[in-house]
């Protein structure tokens, strides 16, 4: 397994055992990136579909485990 595709599916293992997702930094740029990164990292590790993965992240935002201090 590639290193990227590892890396993927061990953020989502934090995620589904409940982990928080804290963004700090630039809100023009940075913390765009790091959301898209964040749902193509959901959908690829969940064999889902970016639209699944907002609904997941919505609900982590719902449940306030994801922060964004930004910008």
């Amino acid at each position: 397994m590639q290193d990227a595709a590892r890396e993927r599916f061990e953020l989502y293992a934090w995620l589904e055992r409940g982990a928080y997702f804290y963004v700090c930094g630039d809100a023009i740029r940075m913390a765009k990136d790091v959301e898209q990164a964040l749902l193509d990292a959901i959908a690829k590790a969940s064999n889902g579909s970016l639209d699944r993965a907002a609904e997941y992240l919505a609900a982590m935002k719902q449940q306030k485990r994801y922060r964004r201090d930004i910008y």
